[in-house]
């Protein structure tokens, strides 16, 4: 059996392999039911999530991912997710590789956004805001420059000296990278706005987003969590990971359908039917669009299956 760690991931897996991966395994489609999901009491900081995710194709591999979401590990300096993802064999059904799930989840999750990007920003997107500054923030920044020709980021996080770190640690990567105060502001300018937190209050405002904004949304896992108003949900045009997760878990969509806001019939469509070309992406430079994910089990599979045929060879 092999044992992939995160190293592994980042030294053999581009941004743009994984988002390749994913395209072809949502095109492709793969047994997927909808994930497990338990709340872990807390009694000193909030409560944390635990998750399990199982996906398999016929006649084919199957894997299942084992998560925890734990919240008040910002205080420990420590990433809010973590996690292992098993992969079994095809034939016998045997264990064959067990990946660090924590570093997969990030990775993956930052691809399925840069795939929707692919299909949702504008062919020009050079100017980035990146809402949150946690683990996730750094795989998207790096993801989204894989469809996209990104050369400003802008980082705001609700402490200011996380933001200008990651800007900094940005910057070597060659972006122009800074921190800011000035969220609002911030968006205005922007191209595409990214946002990768555990916020249950909206962030993103609906009159802040200039014509033709991407708004790519990764946090709000919950029916009770959101990143964005309801105004944002009604001025873009909106996508979701798959129709199932983000309707059910998605505090956006959910919070926005709860309110009258919009309707389940304002999702246009999901990362199976863009891949499949089944919807149309964006249509004009002028609109806005939006991207909420909850996570789908396939993208782990997909991902797995990709990360241990890298590693092997």
């Amino acid at each position: 059996m092999r044992f992939v760690s995160a190293e592994d991931i980042d030294k053999f897996v581009s941004p743009r392999d994984l988002v390749e991966a994913l395209r072809d395994g949502f095109a492709q489609g793969c047994e997927a039911p909808l994930r497990s999901h338990f709340n872990m009491e807390r009694s000193n900081e909030d409560d944390a999530t635990f998750l399990i995710m199982p996906a398999w194709q016929k006649d084919g591999a199957a894997g299942v991912k084992v998560a925890a979401v734990v919240p008040g590990n910002s205080a420990r300096n420590l990433p809010a997710v973590s996690g292992t993802y098993i992969l079994l064999d095809a034939v016998t059904g045997q264990p064959s590789a067990v990946i660090d799930g924590t570093k997969l989840t990030t990775r993956r999750t930052a691809a399925a956004s840069a795939l929707a990007a692919d299909y949702l920003a504008r062919k020009d997107t050079t100017d980035m805001v990146m809402v949150g500054s946690g683990a996730m923030a750094p795989q998207l920044i790096r993801a989204h420059a894989s469809v996209r020709p990104i050369k400003n980021v802008t980082i705001w996080n609700r402490n200011g000296d996380k933001a200008n770190k990651l800007a900094g640690e940005i910057a070597e990567l060659g972006f122009n990278a800074t921190g800011t105060d000035d969220l609002e502001g911030a968006c205005k300018a922007a191209d595409l706005i990214s946002c990768a937190t555990l916020s249950t209050e909206p962030l993103v405002r609906g009159d802040w987003l200039r014509d033709g904004t991407h708004v790519d949304l990764v946090g709000a896992f919950k029916p009770t969590m959101r990143e964005t108003d309801d105004a944002v949900m009604k001025k873009c045009r909106i996508y979701v990971d798959s129709f199932e997760g983000a309707s059910a878990e998605g505090g956006d969509v959910v919070q926005a359908i709860d309110s009258g806001a919009i309707a389940k019939s304002d999702i246009i469509g999901d990362l199976f039917g863009l891949t499949r070309g089944e919807v149309k992406g964006r249509e004009s430079d002028g609109e806005c669009t939006v991207f909420k994910s909850v996570g789908h089990s396939l993208e782990d599979f997909a991902a797995a299956v990709a990360v241990v045929k890298a590693v092997g060879k």
